[in-house]
């Protein structure tokens, strides 16, 4: 009757886990399960609340600055031309779905639409949504305005 004990306590460990996302109550439900073995084997209680209490001690005193050490890595850092996916530039020749010139990053870039049907006018600020070998691909950041309105 016990491991059904601590199999119940691991379930609700990793639970709260979930919720959480301590590492602690992860590794307690760990040695929960632990001590659920070891009663599904016919050890006695003392020896079940002792493989519980190795088996949290290890995970707590090993395995989470393990883990707390991988989770804290800072994030990756973009170099060359990834660096500018995201930033903005400024149109200086008409950027087409076949071609363009924008300024981006004191650089006059080759520029593509990123939307093949878009036409931005020169002067328009766009942001950089990919980069393919020497060119980027950007996207207005404002709606473009409606030609069919300023010619009425």
């Amino acid at each position: 009757m016990w491991w059904l004990l601590w199999l119940t306590a691991a379930v609700l460990l990793g639970a709260a886990e979930f919720v959480t996302l301590t590492l602690f109550l992860g590794l307690m439900a760990g040695a929960s399960l632990t001590a659920a073995v070891a009663a599904g084997l016919g050890a006695s209680l003392p020896v079940q609340l002792l493989t519980f209490a190795l088996a949290s001690g290890a995970g707590l005193a090993v395995i989470r600055p393990i883990a707390k050490r991988n989770l804290a890595q800072p994030p990756v850092s973009r170099d060359g031309s990834d660096a500018l996916v995201g930033r903005s530039a400024l149109v200086t020749r008409e950027v087409t779905a076949t071609g363009g010139l924008v300024h981006l990053s004191g650089e006059d870039w080759s520029a593509r639409a990123y939307d093949e049907d878009l036409v931005i006018p020169p002067g328009v600020r766009v942001d950089v949504f990919q980069i393919e070998g020497a060119t980027a691909l950007v996207h207005p950041r404002d709606p473009l305005p409606d030609p069919e309105l300023e010619e009425k």
